[in-house]
């Protein structure tokens, strides 16, 4: 068995300026928040800049956090927000201001973008955006006519990321991952991600069971309530108050830095 079990700090090395880096979870549930917090003090305390290609299925506090900190050029999500907690301050402040690059996602287009890397081709044919104005936003998506019903068909283009992070309820060492029943696109993400990192509320000797299989994973972490302030169903819910305090406190980059440096301190 090969021990991959690491620290933050060595772990936050992985991540390279100008990668695309996939965060696993779903809105406000197992997002990987404890591994984002140590990779902006590393951010802060090398001062390089990322310029990092931020992909998720759904973007939302930890993601802001990225965006807020500086470290994302371009967001490849086809939601971004706080769920009834309204709108991802530092998203939208940048995004109004044209200062991120969106490139305009949807449930399919990941989807399907994920599932050409897993078969090896360039791209995934679907009837997802015909129709719909999404083509004239995103040129660099082709479309193919399907030689056997003559159907025009949008050629969705392989996605695979750089860096994956995904939190799970249990892992061992060697990168055997439990992630629950809500999966998102994390076991996706790990399929076709360079290198795949795994933050874990309990580490065990070893896993007969696994969603996520050991040599799809490169980096293991333990992260008691790594997910907070979001939830991890069953180990504990939504801090729906820090949430709020987030929401409340902050709405420019100088909000959000007084509240970063309250966060990171923490």
């Amino acid at each position: 068995m090969v021990n991959k079990q690491v620290n933050f700090e060595v772990a936050v090395e992985l991540v390279t300026p100008g990668c695309t880096l996939a965060v696993g979870g779903l809105t406000l549930y197992r997002r990987p928040v404890a591994f984002i917090r140590a990779l902006i003090k590393h951010q802060r305390s090398t001062n390089n800049p990322y310029n990092l290609t931020l992909l998720a299925l759904t973007a939302s506090f930890e993601s802001d956090l990225l965006v807020g900190a500086g470290l994302v050029s371009r967001i490849r999500t086809c939601y971004f927000g706080l769920e009834i907690f309204g709108l991802s301050p530092m998203f939208t402040y940048y995004a109004n201001r044209g200062q991120v690059d969106i490139l305009e996602e949807t449930e399919a287009s990941i989807a399907l973008g994920l599932r050409a890397t897993m078969a090896g081709i360039g791209f995934m044919p679907g009837h997802a955006w015909i129709g719909t104005d999404l083509p004239n936003l995103r040129p660099d998506v082709c479309s193919v006519i399907d030689p056997y019903s003559g159907d025009e068909l949008i050629a969705f283009p392989a996605i695979r990321p750089d860096i994956a992070v995904v939190h799970a309820l249990k892992a061992d060492p060697e990168g055997n991952s439990i992630i629950g029943g809500n999966k998102a696109i994390d076991v996706e993400l790990a399929l076709t991600a360079n290198t795949v990192i795994v933050t874990a509320e309990e580490i065990h000797p070893q896993l007969n069971q696994a969603d996520i299989v050991a040599p799809f994973v490169h980096a293991v972490i333990h992260a008691p309530r790594g997910a907070l302030p979001t939830s991890c169903h069953p180990n504990y819910a939504l801090d729906g108050h820090a949430i709020l305090d987030y929401t409340e406190r902050v709405s420019d980059p100088g909000s959000f830095n007084s509240y970063l440096e309250d966060f990171l301190n923490n």
